[in-house]
């Protein structure tokens, strides 16, 4: 049975589970931060590999939500989610802003460490040590990496601003699928929950900072025509912008505001008759 938790209970859960975040020692969130970083690689690939064999890039935005599960499941870190949690630990006073940036900051570092680890590793799987240069998948990184930052450049300033949109449009789900995962008790009921908004957000194409620290580096590796300006001033920090203006405001300080117990923004929750266990905060 799928027990549903009420909505005034999720945002204490995300309270809860932001605060957890926040203190967790550097070596936690690069370790944890890596991992994700790698597992959203491995989630990107089978969405592309399910897209090359059927030409349906429907297919693999049907599939990359494992990798989502699998991070949420194992209590990883993915910055784009805390995006949303930790601010509401800050408003509600049980974490500090320097908490919160050392997060996002760390974690950032793991998912570049743990992209680029994955990415290497891939792209010497697949090209067979240099043996093999005419892999569909190596034609697929390469132009994805492509319109990820050249295709934005190309358009000048309007570039910047369809890119910040777009990462905007995936953080408003990938958070919410963050949050969907506490609307249910059972592993079951929880996977169900998270898939439905990740899959939203992979099959019209969105930007996620996090699975941009695996193309587009794979890319660079693949021979790619992108410098690091490129990829950091047209795809990668508008993006991580977009992603957090949109998941602080669409899902975190939108849903916090709307089921919050007290009439006062920043008032304090009343006690949680059942609240998460350590283990389960950190699992978010």
């Amino acid at each position: 049975m799928m027990a549903f938790v009420s909505p005034q209970q999720v945002i204490e859960n995300m309270v809860q589970a932001g605060e957890t975040k926040a203190k967790l020692p550097t070596k936690d969130l690069l370790i944890r931060g890596g991992l994700a970083g790698a597992l959203l690689g491995f989630g990107t690939t089978l969405a592309y590999t399910a897209e090359v064999q059927t030409g349906l890039g429907i297919i693999g935005a049907l599939l990359f939500p494992t990798a989502f599960v699998i991070i949420i499941l194992l209590g990883l870190e993915l910055v784009t989610g805390s995006f949303a949690l930790i601010p509401v630990a800050v408003m509600e006073k049980r974490a500090s802003i320097g908490q919160m940036l050392k997060n996002w900051f760390w974690v950032i570092i793991g998912h570049l460490i743990g992209g680029a680890l994955y990415a290497s590793l891939y792209l010497l799987a697949i090209t067979q040590l240099g043996h093999v240069t005419d892999h569909a998948m190596i034609t697929k990184i390469y132009a994805v990496a492509e319109a990820k930052t050249l295709g934005y450049k190309s358009l000048g300033s309007d570039g910047l601003i369809v890119v910040f949109v777009k990462a905007m449009l995936c953080n408003w789900m990938v958070t919410l699928g963050a949050v969907m995962a506490m609307t249910a008790k059972s592993v079951i009921g929880k996977i169900v929950a998270m898939w439905l908004p990740i899959l939203m957000f992979f099959a019209q194409g969105f930007e996620h900072a996090v699975v941009n620290m695996f193309v587009i580096p794979a890319g660079m590796m693949l021979g790619a025509n992108i410098t690091i300006a490129d990829w950091w001033l047209w795809n990668q920090l508008p993006v991580l912008v977009g992603n957090l203006v949109s998941g602080f405001l669409f899902t975190g300080l939108a849903l916090y505001i709307t089921h919050q117990h007290s009439s006062d923004v920043l008032g304090l929750f009343k006690k949680s008759k059942a609240p998460l266990t350590s283990t389960e905060r950190e699992s978010f």
